[in-house]
């Protein structure tokens, strides 16, 4: 297979993601499965077309802030910005989850442009200046797309949604099973989500690490599961949490480190969004009035955090973890404490 199509191969798994896995995770409200996939449908096209001009847009200001002389590019369309724009989408839907089921169309396509723009600058900034190491998102897509989100939730907060007079969060056992199908081809499908920027031994790792991260999230999920419920599984705990070791693994993914820290990463961070499922969430709409409906702080934000972290750890090893790659990929001169720092 040559690099066009393994790259292809790849994109199509990140696709999937974006159009399957999310639009079916999100269906587990009964009384909005289907709002949730058509706007999930609607809204990260419409989010991938205008990543792929904001993105352009912000490289270019960044990288002609820093050499005024240098020409404005023109925006390339490669696989690396198809990836790119199905990650800006990521971000967008991650927000979506957090006012999903209290929003209209027009009120989410207005959140959905107004986040892209600053997504985008965002990740220029971290990327281009920081020159943070995050091929899987953790920092730029997960945890952005989740704070986001809860900032803009507050705009939604009717005492209906904070009261739940509508079964706003209610499931029941058709849209868990359907919502079922989407977290599968989640956890199938993040291997690829957290390598398709990497090549060589950079993407062999990064698969590889995911993979450790994720079984093992899955295992600690279920374990909080049935210790918070009674001995039995909760639907909301297994939906989600067990996806959190894909997001805590993402800026470090591609490292090297021993398969130990990928699993103890996964593991670790399946126990705390599991307890946020279990008690966080309830706790936070009871004293600050936060509805956060998909739990999203839970599945994204708490566990990027953990992810930024995780790689600043292992940024500080320098050439502990990197090997000679160290000062190739970190050319601005900065030592492994700076770098961490950043």
């Amino acid at each position: 297979m040559d690099t066009a199509q393994l790259k292809y191969a790849f994109f199509q798994d990140v696709h999937v993601m974006i159009f399957v896995g999310f639009g079916f995770l999100m269906v587990f409200l009964k009384n909005s499965s289907w709002c949730s996939i058509g706007f999930n449908y609607l809204i990260a096209c419409w989010a991938i077309q205008i990543c792929v001009l904001f993105t352009g847009f912000w490289h270019n200001i960044v990288k002609f802030h820093k050499d005024p002389d240098r020409e404005w590019e023109k925006i390339p369309l490669n696989y690396e910005h198809l990836f790119l724009a199905d990650f800006g989408a990521g971000a967008v839907l991650i927000s979506f989850g957090v006012i999903l089921g209290k929003c209209s169309i027009f009120q989410l396509w207005v959140m959905a442009t107004i986040e892209v723009f600053f997504y985008c600058l965002n990740e220029a900034i971290l990327i281009e200046i920081f020159k943070v190491f995050d091929i899987g998102g953790s920092m730029v897509i997960h945890t952005f797309g989740a704070f986001f989100g809860l900032s803009v939730t507050f705009f939604y907060q009717s005492k209906a949604a904070i009261n739940d007079v509508r079964g706003l969060g209610k499931s029941n056992y058709l849209s868990d099973l359907v919502s079922m199908v989407g977290t599968m081809f989640l956890f199938s499908f993040w291997p690829s989500f957290n390598s398709a920027l990497g090549s060589g031994a950079s993407m062999h790792r990064a698969i590889i690490n995911t993979y450790l991260a994720m079984t093992s999230s899955v295992i600690a999920s279920i374990i909080v599961a049935k210790m918070t419920h009674g001995g039995k599984l909760n639907m909301e705990i297994i939906l989600n949490a067990s996806l959190a070791g894909g997001v805590a693994i993402g800026s470090a993914a591609d490292i090297v480190v021993m398969p130990f820290g990928a699993m103890l990463a996964g593991f670790v961070t399946g126990i705390v969004s599991s307890f946020g499922f279990a008690k966080l969430s309830g706790f936070l709409r009871e004293k600050i009035g936060l509805h956060d409906t998909c739990g999203v702080i839970n599945l994204h934000g708490i566990p990027g955090v953990i992810g930024g972290i995780i790689a600043a750890i292992v940024a500080s090893r320098g050439e502990g973890n990197f090997g000679k790659q160290y000062t190739y990929i970190f050319k601005q001169g900065r030592t492994a404490s700076v770098q961490a720092g950043f």
